[in-house]
């Protein structure tokens, strides 16, 4: 009896033991070796643990300062110009993130017969009525912002200027449709009427 009571007191000494020497050994993060901000340091020549930071990378005054670009309006009215010149490379930007993003739902030239619609989702307005072709380019640019009817918002998925590029490559798709030879480039229209012939 007697060793039965030593061997469960050597026992639990033991694990006792053990559990003091296991909660000896933890080590917290705030134990590990590191440079706290504004001590001084050894490792660079300055004497400083914080660097400097990179001249131009701290965002001054407010970052969306230029409503137009972040709203599509001037005042509360939706804008029809655009907060940057529209350039080729734009448009072909506006054609590559279009072609992403709009395509499944409004198809390639904007007709709202894209493969999602035809297979049972609802059909989204064509960019070719004249309700739409009257519409200020800040309007589209504020749907693809928020969304509209069950148009989800793609403020997520496309940066500002690309939903711009988006706008212009939509504005080229109403036109396309919808040009008269009165909007082709005097110089173009020689050839033009060159090819029909």
């Amino acid at each position: 009896m007697l060793g039965c009571r030593r061997k469960s007191w050597l026992a639990l000494a033991l694990t006792a033991g053990m559990l003091l020497a296991v909660a000896g050994c933890r080590q917290d993060m705030h134990d590990q070796p590191k440079y706290k901000e504004y001590r001084p340091s050894a490792f660079f020549e300055d004497g400083r643990s914080v660097r400097p930071l990179v001249p131009d990378t701290v965002a001054r005054g407010h970052v969306d300062e230029d409503p137009l670009l972040y709203t599509g309006k001037i005042g509360k009215d939706f804008a029809n110009e655009f907060p940057f010149p529209v350039t080729k490379e734009v448009l072909a930007r506006g054609q590559q993130r279009f072609n992403i993003y709009c395509t499944p739902c409004h198809d390639r030239v904007g007709t709202g017969d894209g493969m999602i619609v035809r297979r049972g989702y609802r059909k989204p307005p064509s960019y070719h009525i004249d309700r739409l072709r009257k519409q200020p380019a800040g309007y589209f640019f504020d749907v693809i912002t928020h969304g509209f009817g069950v148009m989800p918002s793609y403020a997520a998925q496309v940066p500002v200027r690309d939903r711009w590029a988006i706008v212009a490559y939509i504005r080229a798709l109403q036109l396309s449709q919808h040009a008269t030879m009165a909007d082709v480039p005097s110089g173009e229209q020689a050839k033009l009427a060159q090819s029909h012939e």
